[in-house]
C-alpha cells in the first residue's frame, strides 16, 4: 500500500502526478505521529518539557493538516496548499530546533523526522503552481 498509488488512481490526476507532493504528504503524516509520540514521551520526562510538548503538538497538527491538503486533488486551491506547505516547513523547523535542546532519544528521532518532513515540503513547494 502506498499513498502514491492512491493519488495516482484519482480520476483528476492522470499524467499530472506530483511525486514530491505525494512524498511530502507521506512524510507529513508520519511526522504528525512522531511528534505526537515525542510529546507523550516528554510528558513522562523529569523537568519542564512544556515548550517541547507544545512545539511537538503544534507540529503534529500542522503536519496532519498538510497531509490532508496534499492528497486532495478534486478542484484546486494552489495558494492555500503553498501556504500550508510553508507553514509545515516552519512548524517542523521550530520543532526540530526545540527537540535538539533535549538529551533524549525520542527528541533526537523527532528532530530528524521533522527535518526530513521540512525538506520534502520544500521540494514539493518548488513544484506546486
Amino acid at each position: 500500500m502506498s499513498i502514491e498509488k492512491m493519488i495516482s488512481l484519482h480520476p483528476n490526476v492522470g499524467d499530472d502526478f506530483n511525486e514530491p507532493l505525494a512524498k511530502a504528504a507521506r512524510h507529513a503524516m508520519l511526522c504528525s505521529l512522531f511528534c505526537t509520540s515525542c510529546a507523550d514521551a516528554c510528558l513522562a520526562e523529569d523537568g519542564d518539557m512544556r515548550q517541547c510538548i507544545r512545539s511537538c503538538l503544534d507540529c503534529a497538527v500542522v503536519c496532519d493538516a498538510t497531509a490532508h491538503l496534499a492528497v486532495r486533488r478534486t478542484g484546486q486551491n494552489v495558494a492555500l496548499l503553498r501556504a500550508q506547505l510553508d507553514l509545515c516547513i516552519q512548524a517542523c523547523d521550530a520543532c526540530a530546533t526545540e527537540c535538539d535542546q533535549h538529551d533524549s532519544d525520542h527528541c533526537a528521532l523527532c528532530a530528524t523526522m521533522c527535518r526530513e518532513c521540512a525538506a520534502d515540503c520544500r521540494a514539493a513547494l518548488a513544484g506546486v503552481d
